[in-house]
């Protein structure tokens, strides 16, 4: 008769035939199975992380196998079970669990809490616009308003301008806040017009004593939802209602945006944040470890701020990687270990790299056919490795939204831009897909 521990080892050679190296040693190490009862087996994993990532990403392949080997399974449950104790030496020097309540964006605001100025790290990349967002809270509505907050994607710049709107929440709850994207803005216009309830949509956005609106260079496309706004603009300007925004450029460059919007962003306080230098990295990365109440060892984090030299949300990306391990292999991490697993993270994923390349790469990761890429179908599993695709030939290697439509079967640019705001949109609240974009960043290098 076959053990549980039989079962999965060999269920595991056939799953590590059917899934990328990568993935394979991420999320199956120190996987078991700690019982099978009424056709159901419970597949023991290390961590929650490992639980919601197998049970959503790998659940169908998982019961496949196991199927395959045994036909009465019927179903896998997934639960948290660290397997073997370890013994007391070890256990003294492995660190605690590396996991973070997960905190709700807030209902009426729409502000995630743990966006807040204690939590953001200052260096010389942003100290100019943290002295702003400092302003704004001593002087609402009076000093720097509007307040708006340019640089490069991945700098922190929604974190900074949710911080305002979190401190205003805490210490002024009489005061109404509220933070969208400058796409919900428009979809919420758009639906309004659709149903007949406009005024319901002004009145709506009209009520706000401080209105915090993310990545505004969108609205240069959207010719009804600039006139809307710019009456919004003018509606709380006027009543000294505080207004902060962020784009990814200086208003005065953003294409077909008009020259009275231009003249209101300038009429305030507009400031930039910058890639953050090595010390500021270094920074970074010992509070991000410090906020899950992991040690690390000083030249690890040492060489993720040297090696990670772009974006800040890059560097959380690769930092997580060695939290997840961490948790995963019970162990502290060395230098090398650390190495071994960023080999290839640091610097831009290399541009010579061909379109079908990445297409090929990220079906593969989602386990999808090519050419169901370049189809025209609407299918749930191909539409998201598509727009991910989409998201990171914009972001990674600047093709422009026209090519890349053309590249991948002949569609409209503005299905890609819709693509693109999408997966930014997402990868605000969810982790497993920042994860994903992070593995697939690895894969590409």
């Amino acid at each position: 008769m076959t053990t549980t521990k039989e079962l999965w080892e060999n269920a595991l050679v056939e799953l590590e035939l059917s899934i990328s190296k990568p993935n394979f040693n991420t999320w199956f190490k120190d996987t078991h199975i700690t019982r099978i009862e009424d056709g159901a087996v419970y597949l023991g994993v290390p961590s929650q992380f490992a639980r919601d990532w197998l049970s959503t990403k790998f659940h169908k392949d998982i019961l496949r196998s196991l199927r395959n080997l045994s036909e009465s399974v019927r179903n896998v449950e997934y639960v948290i079970s660290r397997g073997p104790k370890r013994s007391s030496e070890e256990a003294r020097t492995v660190p605690p669990p590396t996991e973070l309540p997960l905190e709700a964006v807030h209902a009426k605001s729409n502000l995630n809490p743990r966006f807040t100025l204690q939590s953001l790290v200052v260096g010389p990349f942003n100290e100019l616009a943290h002295a702003a967002a400092q302003a704004v809270i001593r002087k609402p509505g009076i000093a720097y308003n509007p307040l708006l907050i340019y640089g490069p994607t991945g700098l922190g710049k929604t974190h900074l301008i949710q911080a305002i709107g979190n401190h205003f929440r805490n210490n002024a709850p009489e005061r109404k806040v509220f933070y969208c994207t400058s796409e919900k803005f428009s979809m919420d216009y758009v639906s309004a017009v659709q149903a007949g309830k406009v005024q319901s949509f002004k009145e709506k956005y009209r009520q706000y004593d401080l209105l915090i609106m993310d990545d505004i260079q969108f609205l240069a496309k959207m010719e009804k939802t600039k006139e809307e706004f710019f009456h919004l603009f003018n509606y709380l300007h006027d009543g000294n209602k505080q207004l902060v925004f962020s784009s990814d450029q200086h208003p005065n460059v953003i294409q077909n945006l008009e020259d009275r919007l231009k003249s209101r962003f300038n009429a305030g306080m507009i400031v930039s944040v910058t890639p953050p230098d090595h010390e500021s990295r270094l920074a970074i990365v010992r509070t991000k470890a410090a906020a899950h109440n992991v040690v690390i060892p000083d030249e690890v984090l040492s060489y993720l701020a040297t090696t990670i030299e772009g974006n800040v949300r890059e560097l959380e990306g690769a930092l997580n990687t060695l939290l997840i391990q961490l948790e995963m292999r019970g162990n502290p991490l060395t230098l090398n270990d650390a190495k071994t697993l960023l080999r290839g993270a640091g610097g831009m994923i290399k541009k010579a790299i061909s379109v079908p390349e990445v297409v090929k790469t990220i079906a593969n990761f989602y386990g999808v056919e090519e050419e169901s890429i370049y189809e025209k179908t609407r299918r749930k599993e191909v539409v998201r490795p598509r727009q991910v695709i989409m998201f990171l030939l914009r972001e990674d290697f600047r093709i422009s939204f026209p090519t890349i439509g053309e590249k991948l079967g002949g569609r409209d640019h503005t299905t890609v831009i819709h693509s693109c705001d999408k997966i930014k949109n997402d990868l605000r609240s969810d982790s497993i897909l920042n994860q994903e974009l992070h593995q697939i960043r690895l894969m590409l290098k």
